[in-house]
């Protein structure tokens, strides 16, 4: 991608550009300074504030939906008493760690990096800057950097997933996406119909039917859902008797193994588990709900992400009869709703579609190797951590089967490592090289649609370790806590005399 414009590039080579201030870009700023103190960086942040999805996201109900003793940092303790918690308190949370490593002044809001070169004569980064506040037409600034640490998650911030739906010109209502969710909308008295089963479609049921007249939740394909305390009261125990930190400890090793106990049941012994899952269900629901086709998914749990509801919310939106479920395909939108292939028609004041994500990796910035572009689904991860030919280049891609944070402690503890034996031995490059023909895989063993769709676009991962990305805290353990820094995989190199003056590029 090359700029229109640009400004006078700055003279100074950051040590580290850290993309993205949500969780993954927060925890790294914090075990850069906490473990290499003399490193110079700063952070880009394309919107207004940090947070990433937590500031992103305004539809009502927001919430996590995993429990925040292994959703937390390592370093910084969980101390509210929800464990499944709401936005507003992961919020706090954040802002909290930021204001706990004075990491404020680090943030520049506003930025985006459009493009980056590695320039191989002054063994940096060439980064392109937008203004997010200043439109296209802007110039751009160029930073220099000699690592990038991407925390920038994996999907695209400026637009979600909405499938082509016929006819929905022809719909009076207003139509909504929850990532795009209007301040001022008012859906008091309204009848809405939110079209998804996800983990967002199951949190604005039961959020939306104290004021909507009612609320239907329109599936084509049923998820596995299960009720989960929003408060965990064996770790509020702990960590009140055992102090904030040794309990907030203990409170997360117990749910890491909880929550490796339910994914490896599910893929050894799918049969039983759906049993008690469907089980739970009825339990929640009552024996008169009818269970299929509305809480049967054709596949088994765990080959998608499971959706928690604290406290069983939802099953009592459902039960009371403010919230129910439709199973069907979409024919066409009407004037006053949705025609499903049934016949049946579904009227509606508000559509919610509900319908997912798109998948962007780095916030959509381009790579470049001293100005040929990088084609990212020619790459290979290593250990999770880099790809395979960047050199200087670690990003964050969290659990898809557990906690996000887990994965993002452990790779930052990693780099760090690798920082330290770069500045130990004086190489100031260091790069992942694989086998020739090794045999790869698609990055994310993971059906979910939005995956799925993307999957081409992405990196790969290869079927052996360090190039596996592995969804498993116990196994990261030994492939980051301590995986090597110096394998036959990576290659280093040293300052090497410039000969010449690097060239200046603000196209990438």
């Amino acid at each position: 991608m090359t700029s229109n414009s640009s400004t006078s590039p700055r003279t100074e080579i950051l040590d580290v550009l850290i993309i993205g201030a949500g969780i993954s870009g927060i925890g790294a700023a914090h075990y850069l300074t906490t473990e290499h103190p003399d490193k110079t960086f700063e952070i880009l942040e394309s919107r207004h504030a940090i947070g990433g999805t937590w500031d992103l996201f305004k539809y009502p109900g927001l919430r996590s939906d995993s429990d925040l003793h292994t959703f937390g940092f390592g370093f910084k303790p969980w101390m509210d008493n929800q464990a499944i918690a709401d936005a507003d308190r992961i919020l706090e949370y954040l802002n909290e760690a930021v204001a706990d490593d004075d990491l404020t002044g680090k943030i520049r809001f506003h930025r985006r990096a459009i493009g980056a070169d590695w320039n191989s004569v002054d063994q940096a980064w060439h980064v392109a800057v937008a203004d997010t506040e200043k439109g296209d037409d802007a110039p751009t600034e160029l930073v220099k950097a000699r690592w990038i640490f991407a925390g920038t998650g994996y999907y695209n911030y400026d637009e979600g997933f909405t499938p082509d739906f016929p006819g929905t010109e022809r719909f009076a209502g207003q139509i909504v996406h929850p990532q795009h969710w209007p301040e001022d909308l008012d859906y008091t008295g309204k009848k809405v119909v939110v079209i998804g089963s996800g983990a967002t479609a199951v949190t604005l049921i039961p959020s939306m039917t104290d004021d909507a007249e009612h609320v239907t939740m329109l599936q084509r394909t049923p998820t596995y859902v299960i009720p989960l305390p929003r408060e965990d009261a064996i770790a509020n125990v702990m960590k009140k008797v055992l102090g904030p930190n040794l309990g907030y400890k203990l409170s997360r090793e117990k749910n890491i193994l909880q929550q490796r106990f339910v994914y490896e049941a599910a893929q050894r012994f799918p049969r039983p588990v759906k049993a008690i899952i469907r089980g739970t269900n009825r339990a929640m629901l009552g024996k008169d709900f009818p269970l299929d086709p509305h809480f049967k998914p054709p596949y088994n749990p765990w080959d998608q992400r499971l959706c928690v509801v604290p406290d069983g919310d939802m099953f009592s939106a459902l039960r009371r009869g403010d919230a129910s479920i439709v199973t069907d395909r979409i024919k066409t939108f009407t004037e006053k709703g949705i025609l499903l292939e049934s016949g049946q028609e579904l009227e509606a004041d508000i559509i919610v579609t509900a319908t997912g994500l798109n998948l962007q990796m780095f916030g959509g910035m381009s790579l470049a190797l001293d100005g040929e572009p990088v084609d990212l689904a020619d790459t290979v991860a290593y250990r999770g951590v880099m790809l395979s030919g960047l050199p200087n280049f670690a990003f964050a891609i969290g659990y898809t089967n557990s906690s996000w944070t887990l994965k993002v402690d452990m790779l930052c503890q990693y780099w760090c490592r690798v920082l330290q034996h770069m500045d130990a031995r004086g190489y100031s490059s260091v790069r992942a090289v694989p086998n020739p023909g090794m045999e790869t895989r698609p990055l994310l063993d993971f059906g979910a649609g939005y995956v799925q769709r993307a999957l081409a676009r992405l990196p790969k991962q290869g079927t052996v370790k360090p190039w596996t990305m592995s969804m498993s805290v116990y196994a990261d353990r030994s492939q980051l806590n301590r995986g090597p820094v110096d394998d036959q995989f990576l290659v280093y190199e040293r300052n090497v005399p410039a000969v010449a003056e690097a060239p200046e590029r603000t196209a990438v």
